[in-house]
């Protein structure tokens, strides 16, 4: 492997929506403002600073939580997130009040600690994952590190590869209880071979929860039994186009009359890996790279203790 240590990788919207339904509402700030998730990300940080010791860290962000090629491909992708009757909103994901004022404090504390925070015009958080793991799994072998996804978003498990090694840390159970995502555990569960055999069993099965229609008829064990038996998406396209025995009628009919939406559908289901991140800093801070401010967003806001024990944790990664 390497000695330059692991690289963790910050899903940070689904992290910070994670803390806000999941610390209560009563903790606020001194003037009664909502900061659960402020600190429930910050507490979460440290968690991680400590059970998963990375040396390298990113707070990937979401600069197009709905982008417009992906929109272009299948219009219904996030639709039903769009926020409605808002006045001056224009596409804007629909986000609780208590939580939409609290991301700038995340905003400001990451820049106040020093961690990177990284999102790309047109973008997605998990566009800007996959390209740095793509771009760390390209190094070689005596410079890369491994690398660990944090989210509670499935998608992401497309990039799991144990030769990078790239892992995904689902939080599904919560960040006390991560499921460590690699192969064996995507066999284990889903029965798919590799994280790019995931991402084609998405395509084929959808996900309502991001507006994907999937192919009607075909669901999650279908789906992985025709990838099973012809490898890839590829595989299984060609087997309907070919008349292979090894479809049902009722198969290949549903996949023809999907074939429009099968056409776009590895667009919008396959993370981009080419998002131009340029060149980050991202060893994780020993100290806070601005301590005043930190100080300052920590009184302001109520958060002393969890920044605290913050910056604890990063002196303790860094002895």
């Amino acid at each position: 492997m390497t000695s330059r240590g692991s690289l963790l990788l910050l899903d940070s919207a689904s992290m910070y929506f994670r803390a806000f339904f999941g610390v209560p509402d009563s903790v606020r700030s001194p003037d009664g403002q909502p900061i659960g998730a402020v600190r429930g990300f910050l507490e979460a940080i440290t968690l991680l600073l400590t059970t998963r010791s990375p040396s390298r860290l990113v707070a990937c962000w979401d600069d197009d939580w709905r982008p417009a090629f992906r929109v272009a491909a299948i219009p219904s992708y996030k639709a039903h997130r769009v926020a409605r009757d808002v006045p001056g909103t224009t596409g804007e994901e629909e986000v609780p009040d208590a939580l939409s004022v609290q991301v700038p404090v995340i905003v400001e504390a990451l820049a106040a600690i020093g961690i990177p925070r990284i999102g790309r015009p047109g973008y997605e958080a998990d566009d800007v994952i996959g390209t740095f793991a793509t771009l760390e799994a390209g190094r070689p072998d005596g410079e890369r590190s491994a690398v660990e996804i944090v989210t509670g978003d499935r998608d992401l498990f497309q990039l799991v590869d144990d030769d990078a090694p790239i892992r995904v840390l689902y939080t599904a159970r919560g960040m006390r209880d991560l499921d460590v995502v690699d192969v064996a555990r995507l066999r284990e569960r889903y029965g798919v071979a590799s994280g790019a055999a995931y991402a084609d069993m998405a395509a084929l099965r959808g996900d309502p929860s991001d507006g994907l229609p999937g192919v009607p008829g075909i669901g999650e064990k279908t789906a992985v039994a025709l990838l099973n038996r012809y490898g890839d998406l590829a595989g299984v396209l060609r087997a309907r186009d070919d008349g292979d025995p090894g479809l049902s009628a009722t198969q290949r009919k549903r996949l023809t009359e999907a074939a429009g939406y099968l056409d776009v559908a590895p667009t919008v289901v396959q993370v981009a890996r080419d998002v131009p991140v340029g060149v980050v800093d991202d060893a994780l801070p020993t100290a806070p790279a601005d301590p005043d401010a930190l100080d300052a967003l920590a009184e302001r806001w109520g958060l002393g203790g969890a920044v605290s024990r913050l910056v604890e944790a990063l002196a303790a990664r860094a002895a």
